[in-house]
């Protein structure tokens, strides 16, 4: 303990560089993506102490958490706003939405089965083309779904 002490009395730089290096190495090998930010404050705060930040430990430690603080909460804003969370890639429903599929079986009562996607789906008409009869063939855009039912819409 007397050692690190002594090297900090001497030289905080690289007490604050080795926190920062642990942090990161940490960080590296849990892919927590927590400590990344508090490994670059930490860093700060090496180099401000190199050009002599003045105060001592406990101002070192307050830059420290406030560098923390603000770095963390600045990056998910900036992460959520650059990188916006999509759909799962495993959830084939989320992708069905606007594309095309083509009639097998034709729509009675506003029901039927489309082929779309490599798989048959049960379907049924949107409310505005209620209407419309669909014969086997015909080209709809799937606008919705609701569990293994897929409502759509004729192409016109």
């Amino acid at each position: 303990m007397d050692f690190l002490i002594d090297l900090y009395s001497t030289q905080p730089f690289w007490l604050w560089l080795a926190v920062a290096v642990v942090l990161l190495a940490i960080e590296a090998s849990l892919s927590t993506e927590w400590l990344l930010w508090p490994a670059v404050a930490a860093g700060v705060v090496a180099v401000l102490t190199a050009i002599g930040l003045p105060g001592g430990l406990l101002v070192e430690i307050a830059v420290f958490a406030v560098l923390t603080i603000v770095a963390t909460v600045l990056s998910s804003r900036l992460i959520k706003r650059v990188n916006p969370p999509e759909p799962d890639i495993n959830a084939r429903d989320h992708r069905l939405i606007g594309q095309s599929a083509r009639v097998v079986q034709p729509f009675v009562n506003g029901r039927g089965r489309v082929f779309v996607s490599g798989a048959e789906w049960n379907a049924v008409l949107a409310t505005e083309a209620a209407g419309r009869a669909l014969a086997a063939d015909d080209t709809v855009t799937v606008q919705a779904y609701d569990g293994g039912t897929l409502s759509v819409s004729p192409r016109d």
